[in-house]
């Protein structure tokens, strides 16, 4: 099967139990002092069908982004798009529609590992 890498911050899912159905290769916390304020990320490599069913879980502005090489799929609530990393101008799509929905443009950066 051919997998994507990704990072997930848990704090973006609906419903954090879709979180063991993937394949997790790490796992971090945030080191802000206060628990609230934390992070819970987990690296993964998941399917395009795993894409499809966390667009479905995520929250009202929050995106996430995996990739395969140099192909990025941004996924936002009910949202979906595909870019080249090395071709800035075909994030432009998915910048314009996070931007709409609050998020702030320096967070819309798509960084691969």
């Amino acid at each position: 099967m051919n997998f994507y890498k990704g990072a997930i911050v848990e704090e973006s899912l609906e419903d954090n139990r879709i979180i063991n159905s993937l394949n997790i290769s790490k796992i971090r916390i945030s080191s802000e002092k206060k628990q609230e304020d934390r992070w819970h990320i987990y690296n993964v490599d998941v399917s395009e069908k795993d894409i499809e069913n966390l667009s479905k879980m995520i929250k009202n502005r929050w995106y996430m982004h995996f990739w395969k090489g140099r192909e990025v799929i941004a996924i936002f609530k009910g949202k979906k798009f595909r870019f080249n990393y090395d071709d800035k101008s075909t994030w432009k799509p998915a910048v314009e529609y996070g931007l709409s929905i609050g998020i702030p443009r320096e967070q819309l950066d798509f960084t691969l590992e």
